[in-house]
């Protein structure tokens, strides 16, 4: 896809009416989260102790003491935060395309896992880097990845709730967003930035790292699906990323001097 390249229009929709409809599946979705973080944030910076003092829980367990119905809440959550990703399939079906035209579909595995898993070695040491040096500045919360209890299900668990982070950032965010602002008249540029300062708006709950390290991830993610034309290889990516750093804390969380807990 070239700066000069226009997405197709939507069949029947007028730009005012996909301006409302891309503010109602951010409002329901990714763009909630976003507002909820700078609130997060505010109260963060404003707290009487330092942000690097305080954390960031990730996933955490919503019925202590109970593992079954702990187990129910975090699938119920998963499967519901996946919601918004069937409305913009829906969405898509409605103006004649349909979410395959995102490239998130089963049609190129092996170049999906490849790509990603190529890009989750790139971005992932690199982030993990970023956020230490952050927390080390002060500039970011304590993240913990996981405080679930040591039950069976804690590392399955912790991977869906990487696959449904993935699916649902990586469908909203790229694949969704950018067709949509094209559609409404928005340059390439203004676009892809639009993207990623949304990206990093609705991770600054853990700090000006969490902010800095998720836009320069959205830009690259932007650059990679107007190479690839796919959102799977980038879902594949995130999730990779995700799942090695929640299992990942679960596993040296305690174990090694220079993670933080």
């Amino acid at each position: 896809m070239t700066t000069t390249e226009t997405v197709p229009a939507a069949a029947g929709l007028s730009r005012r009416l996909l301006g409302q409809e891309t503010l109602i599946v951010l409002g329901l979705s990714l763009g909630a989260s976003a507002l909820y973080a700078y609130i997060d944030f505010a109260r963060s910076v404003t707290a009487p102790t330092s942000l690097k003092s305080q954390t960031a829980n990730l996933n955490g367990s919503l019925a202590p003491g109970r593992p079954w119905f702990d187990l129910a809440f975090q699938l119920f959550n998963i499967g519901t935060a996946l919601v918004p990703v069937a409305l913009v399939g829906y969405l898509l079906l409605r103006e004649g395309s349909s979410i395959r035209q995102l490239g998130f579909d089963l049609t190129r595995p092996g170049f999906d896992f490849s790509r990603g898993l190529l890009v989750a070695a790139g971005i992932g040491g690199s982030g993990l880097a970023l956020y230490l040096g952050a927390h080390a500045l002060g500039a970011n919360l304590t993240v913990v990845p996981s405080s679930l209890p040591d039950v069976w299900w804690r590392i399955p668990v912790l991977i869906l709730s990487a696959a449904q982070n993935a699916v649902v950032e990586e469908v909203i965010v790229v694949g969704y967003l950018t067709r949509r602002l094209q559609q409404l008249g928005w340059s390439w540029r203004a676009t892809v930035i639009a993207s990623a300062l949304l990206r990093g708006s609705y991770h600054l709950y853990q700090g000006v790292g969490g902010f800095v390290g998720n836009v320069v991830m959205g830009l690259i993610f932007c650059w990679l699906y107007r190479r690839w034309r796919r959102v799977a290889p980038l879902a594949t990516a995130h999730t990779l990323i995700d799942s090695v750093a929640f299992v990942g804390y679960v596993l040296l969380a305690g174990h090694v001097s220079w993670l933080p807990t």
